[in-house]
């Protein structure tokens, strides 16, 4: 099937051929006719298999095909996203598929100065892409009105869920008009996501792909043994290759992101790192070098990275890897996509080899560990390391023991001083 085969507008079409579209994903050749035909939509697919299109396409083409004649646009769509990254990626997608018809949208998160936000609603707005935060404190404020929606999305709905926007949500739904398109859309069902869906959706048609225990087949996949002191000199050896032109390196943390970025410039090595604590302009400024080639290396953190869409991306680095394995499967689909190769890579510390069994169980595929390379775990070096960690956990004991001992002895004191201040009161 092509895109041809759609029934798209031909306005649509022609933005969509632009843009180098031929053939629709498995998500998008199912899912845009029965929206389209105004059914509500269950989709479960991974990251990269082109949910944005299946649902920004229908709610771009029924919203042209029955637009008001005159007055003030009311918002029409609601799309919301967890991720600051993710709706900006979600309303460039709007952007370059509604090129050729008058249709206007809106993207609102936080972080960043409200105004602006707010005048560009005030104008008007077809189609608001939206993150939960921003988008209640705007209600709250007058700003924003649902009373007109016509078509709603959730899109990475196990994310929201992963981030704390349960809450959220729940307040924003009673908002919105009874009657209007359901569109759901995530990476797995969770039960609390499965509840919310039996409750919102009407009869909705139901699309699985590329679920998230499926890791894209042209990715290669390999990992290397090494002590986690050892993590970053293996990695500016591994950067040597000058094969690896640019890669997206994943850090658990905020504070190990901004460590390891500082790592690389020191080595020389271009790089930004992009998580929660950064500003937007920050964030916006990292993405933007990583996209135009000027930065050689980007670290994230893994709620951060969602809405990164570099279709010729090649590498993923696991710096430190996932305790779950479906997380696994998020981080190595950001290389790999639109059918192009791609190879993660993930340096496996002792601590971290039951996460690699987990990852191997879901996906149910191997990961070929290379053995030859510098940093290479040695019986000798697994005893010198344990050694070091008893030693650092007895040193914290230690610490942990004279804390809790001068605390004993502040509380003691207090308790003896508020009984002598007591008894001068009562003497007084």
């Amino acid at each position: 099937m092509t895109f041809k085969e759609l029934d798209l507008l031909p306005e649509i079409l022609k933005a969509v051929e632009e843009m180098g579209y031929e053939k629709p994903t498995p998500i998008q050749k199912r899912a845009i006719p029965e929206a389209i035909k105004g059914r509500d939509v269950l989709g479960c697919a991974q990251t990269g298999t082109g949910k944005t299109a299946a649902f920004s396409i229908p709610i771009l083409q029924q919203i042209h095909e029955n637009r008001p004649e005159k007055g003030r646009k009311p918002i029409r769509s609601l799309i919301l996203t967890p991720t600051r990254e993710l709706a900006a990626q979600i309303g460039d997608n709007i952007k370059a598929y509604g090129k050729y018809l008058p249709s206007q949208y809106a993207v609102i998160f936080g972080g960043v100065n409200q105004n602006p936000q707010v005048r560009r609603l005030k104008a008007g707005v077809d189609i608001l892409v939206a993150t939960p935060g921003r988008l209640l404190d705007l209600m709250n404020q007058g700003h924003i009105s649902l009373k007109h929606v016509e078509f709603f999305v959730l899109d990475e709905a196990d994310r929201m869920l992963d981030m704390g926007f349960i809450h959220d949500i729940n307040k924003i739904l009673p908002k919105l008009p009874p009657k209007k398109q359901t569109m759901f859309f995530s990476a797995t069902m969770p039960p609390a996501i499965v509840k919310m869906t039996r409750t919102l959706l009407h009869d909705p048609v139901s699309i699985t792909v590329d679920v998230v225990s499926s890791a894209a087949t042209t990715v290669t996949q390999e990992a290397y043994h090494v002590l986690k002191p050892d993590k970053k000199k293996l990695l500016l050896h591994l950067l040597k290759n000058p094969e690896i032109d640019q890669a997206l390196v994943f850090s658990r943390t905020k504070r190990g992101a901004d460590r390891l970025s500082k790592i690389l410039s020191k080595a020389k090595i271009s790089s930004g790192a992009i998580h929660g604590d950064k500003s937007q302009g920050q964030r916006e400024r990292a993405l933007k070098g990583f996209k135009d080639g000027s930065l050689r290396i980007l670290v994230a953190t893994d709620i951060a990275a969602r809405g990164i869409d570099i279709d010729s991306l090649s590498f993923v680095i696991n710096y430190d890897i996932p305790n779950e394995p479906e997380t696994y499967v998020h981080r190595i689909g950001r290389t790999g996509r639109a059918g192009a190769n791609g190879k993660s890579i993930s340096l496996c510390d002792i601590d971290e080899r039951p996460y690699v069994k987990s990852i191997e169980k879901l996906t149910g595929k191997k990961i070929e560990f290379i053995l030859d390379h510098p940093f290479q775990i040695t019986d000798e070096g697994i005893k010198d390391y344990k050694e070091m960690q008893a030693s650092y956990a007895k040193q914290n004991e230690i610490q942990m023991q004279k804390r809790r001992e001068a605390k004993k002895r502040r509380r003691e004191q207090g308790n003896s001083g508020g009984g002598s201040r007591n008894s001068n009161k009562r003497r007084r």
